[in-house]
């Protein structure tokens, strides 16, 4: 019968002993490689300097020569319950982003303190953490009780002390136990020393934590990795690779991807040089392939339709820690990563920041500075799948890298309902309901050559636009390609003949956005039957354009800007500075719908 294992992280300020208490866990209960104590004692003698238990797990050399703990040091180690991988993470507050790396993996944590020293910045901010985290299980090991001379005083008052700084992060039955980890009190053996000890050791304590549930137990989530396509040998497979962060599913099951909500059948579940399998589960990276093909992109979240759906959204409430060299400040682009989506994001609003180590409110502050803590409102460039931290805390996590650094992290706590969450439910519900034909988009692709797409033209009013879309229909076309041109006045007589006034209103935020759905929805249409097709559009934004990318569930969207300046926050694809211009401008077609991979050969 395979084992109980559990992962488990010691945390706490630089120097209170994490790695000493670690070290004489492994040697008191027996865990070490036969003769490795011996062999760092005889190095300590030869090298003159004293034989300390922490240098048992100081593997790394730069920690040997600085003498702190720099990574998330990992290590197993059996009791008679159960089998654990110690994660000994960093405490010095430079190395915050690996001990949160550490331990974000994670069930339960042991937080260190130094009796002598007492409780430190570090040893609130790393609880804060632990609590932001979702980890509830906790421990706090007072340390170095020797040094105070064993003095139950000295330890109630950093137990009293520090009890109502874990209760008002909500963490209010933690356990606490006196030790020594340099003379070994209450790590494995009970000692006399602190006759007034009645409690659990350090490794009874470790068998008291509870195992999470089982993350095959969970919801699935897969992020989607990539997708490949076989075409040699008559091998048409396209395989959906990704790994199972939680749940399982199995050969037949019909998994739904989010944000777009299309849905299809596993039909095979690949290896390669590995035994078959029918099945796959929670931490296990595989392939698939589907019945039906549908349209795929590296983050998608691959779900389960019978289970508990993620949400979508691009409007978030988070938590966060920022550890960025940088302030984090509105108006900014960063990156954010959860799962393998990543998209771009702006710090939309800051609703508190919270001094970590003494829970102190800051409501004035106008950005969040290196080693804050601050509860945000983040507007990310388009919508994504995700979890909330109290349903799914595996999907809920994310990281913001500004530039080429990761510099700061947490976890979604709400979704800001905004328009985008409403289309966002629509776009789900009308793929879900689509009914498609025999015919597939694949199909369609290799008739026509040509991987359907959106194409915006786009500029001020009367600008030389709609001449351009007119004059790019006609050029594709002699290029052999399926296209269509939708003009204005078809949409105004025709699909939106029933909106009052028309488009000409266009200070009507209602009806301007109404019209941009249905040119969404036609669109969708449109290239789901393979077509290239133009629409033009005065004055499109940047939000506008995230939106019509949003219903149309592709990434083949391209915007074109016509007129010398761009008046609007749009960043278009291609821009058109002089419409006088036209057929200067189309001889370089052919070139930009092969940069943009609309053209090339199709198998």
């Amino acid at each position: 019968m395979q084992r109980e294992q559990m992962n488990i992280v010691f945390t706490g300020h630089v120097d209170h002993g994490k790695s000493t208490v670690v070290g004489r866990l492994l040697a008191d209960t027996g865990s070490l490689p036969e003769g490795k104590l011996e062999q760092i004692r005889r190095d300590c003698e030869k090298n003159s300097k004293p034989f300390e238990y922490a240098f048992l797990l100081d593997a790394l050399k730069d920690e040997q020569s600085q003498g702190i703990t720099i990574d998330a040091a990992r290590v197993f180690f059996n009791s008679d319950k159960r089998d654990y991988i110690i994660i000994d993470a960093p405490g010095h507050i430079e190395f915050l982003k690996n001990m949160i790396t550490g331990a974000a993996r994670a069930e339960a944590a042991f937080l260190v303190i130094d009796a002598d020293e007492g409780i430190q910045e570090n040893s609130r901010r790393h609880g804060y953490l632990l609590a932001m985290l979702g980890i509830s299980q906790v421990c706090v090991i007072v340390n170095k009780m020797d040094l105070v001379g064993y003095n139950q005083q000295v330890y109630k008052r950093i137990v009293r002390k520090f009890s109502r700084f874990l209760k008002s992060i909500n963490l209010p039955k933690v356990k606490f136990v006196p030790v020594s980890g340099r003379e070994g009190d209450h790590i494995y053996h009970r000692m006399d020393r602190m006759p007034w000890w009645e409690g659990a050791t350090v490794l009874e304590l470790l068998d008291q934590f509870k195992k999470s549930e089982s993350l095959e137990r969970l919801p699935l989530r897969m992020p989607v990795t990539d997708i490949y396509k076989f075409t040699n040998f008559a091998d048409s497979r396209r395989i959906i690779a990704g790994t199972a962060e939680t749940g399982s599913f199995k050969e037949g099951d019909e998994l739904i991807f989010y944000p777009s909500g299309k849905k299809s059948r596993v039909k095979s579940i690949e290896s390669f040089n590995t035994q078959t399998v029918t099945e796959v589960s929670a931490g296990k990276a595989t392939g698939i392939t589907l019945e039906e093909q549908i349209y795929l992109s590296r983050g998608a979240l691959a779900c389960r339709v019978d289970e508990m759906p993620p949400r979508v959204g691009n409007c978030l409430m988070v938590s966060l820690f920022w550890l960025g060299r940088e302030p984090l400040v509105a108006g900014k682009e960063y990156l954010l990563k959860t799962g393998t989506s990543k998209v771009r994001c702006q710090l939309t609003e800051i609703s508190k920041i919270i001094d970590a180590s003494s829970l102190d409110a800051q409501d004035r502050k106008n950005q969040v500075d290196r080693h804050d803590v601050a509860e945000c409102i983040l507007t990310l460039q388009k919508v994504i799948a995700f979890d909330l931290v109290m349903d799914l805390p595996q999907t809920s996590r994310f990281v913001l890298v500004d530039g080429y650094e990761i510099a700061g992290g947490g976890i979604i706590r709400e979704v800001v309902e905004g328009r985008q969450s409403e289309y966002g439910d629509r776009l789900i519900r009308r793929n879900l309901e689509w009914e498609n034909g025999i015919v597939t988009e694949l199909d369609r692709m290799q008739q026509y050559q040509q991987r359907p797409a959106l194409i915006l033209v786009t500029g001020v009013l009367n600008g030389g636009n709609k001449q351009f879309a007119e004059q790019l229909e006609k050029k594709l076309f002699s290029l052999d390609k399926t296209v269509y041109y939708l003009g204005y006045r078809s949409l105004k007589y025709g699909l939106d003949a029933d909106l009052r006034n028309g488009f000409q209103n266009r200070h009507n935020q209602m009806i301007r956005e109404e019209h941009i759905r249905r040119i969404s929805e036609i669109s969708h249409i449109m290239m789901d039957a393979g077509l290239f097709f133009i629409v033009k559009i005065d004055a499109l934004t940047y939000e506008e354009r995230d939106l019509i990318q949003l219903l149309i569930g592709s990434s083949r969207l391209k915007t074109i800007w016509v007129g010398r300046d761009i008046t609007t926050d749009l960043v278009p694809d291609w821009h058109i500075r002089h419409p006088e211009n036209t057929a200067d401008h189309l001889e370089e077609v052919d070139q930009i719908m092969t940069e943009w991979e609309l053209l090339g050969d199709i198998k």
